[in-house]
């Protein structure tokens, strides 16, 4: 059985408002299901993923119910926080999306000069099933890099030998596909700050820009500009685990 929400506290967890302003909303008329426009916002109902093609508030389709997840294409200088001075990766969605309870989390970071495909959901256990190091979920970036590959960088990020400075775990064994002499592709199962950078570092050479096209199966789009962001459906998301 679904769970079910007070039409007013759903709307105004979604961001429409407070709990005041979304009573309003409905005793004007403005919030209409399957049609019909509803006049009780102390009544209960599901929110269920079809919710958002069923109700229209102002006229305008319902932003999905809790449970959404979205890829982003991340560009350069923004920082994966809330917090933090400078332009945030949260300020590139709606606004409304900002104020949902609960709220929208990026699944991981990039970091400020990292570009490339990132996800962000309000679905604590989708981005931990995602960020979990059991699921050994993939992720691959291109990395533009400072000096000419040697030729045994494949080789060494494959032992699940290498080290990184200050740490005294190995990584897990990585795959690098050289793309010319000084841009390769790297798929790596872990999370560690800064990992990719790091591992360049590691054998001797320093990475310019890192791109992530890639998570798990799941491709960022070649028609998803800089900045901007998509729903993902369910198929997206298998892709993920994929």
């Amino acid at each position: 059985m679904s769970t079910t929400f007070r039409l007013d506290r759903l709307l105004a967890n979604m961001g429409y408002g407070s709990r005041r302003e979304v009573q309003q909303l409905v005793r004007m008329g403005a919030v209409v299901l399957d049609g019909t426009p509803l006049a009780d916002p102390d009544m209960r109902l599901a929110a269920t993923p079809d919710l958002a093609q069923r109700m229209r508030i102002d006229g305008v389709r319902l932003d999905p119910p809790p449970g959404m997840a979205i890829m982003l294409h991340k560009p350069l200088g923004v920082t994966c926080s809330h917090k933090e001075a400078g332009a945030l990766v949260y300020e590139l969605l709606p606004t409304r999306w900002r104020m949902r309870e609960p709220a929208i989390s990026t699944v991981g970071r990039l970091d400020k000069e990292t570009t490339g495909l990132l996800l962000l959901t309000d679905d604590g256990d989708l981005l931990h099933r995602i960020i979990s190091p059991k699921r050994h979920v993939a992720k691959r970036y291109v990395a533009t890099l400072a000096r000419p590959l040697r030729g045994d960088e494949a080789a060494q990020f494959a032992t699940g030998e290498l080290m990184l400075e200050g740490e005294d775990k190995p990584l897990a064994p990585a795959v690098m596909e050289p793309l010319s002499d000084t841009v390769a592709r790297l798929t790596v199962t872990e999370g560690r700050y800064h990992q990719v950078r790091r591992m360049f570092a590691a054998v001797g050479n320093h990475v310019e820009a890192l791109h992530r096209d890639r998570v798990g199966a799941l491709d960022l789009p070649a028609d998803l500009a800089p900045g901007k962001h998509r729903l993902m459906g369910e198929g997206d998301i298998a892709a993920v685990f994929g």
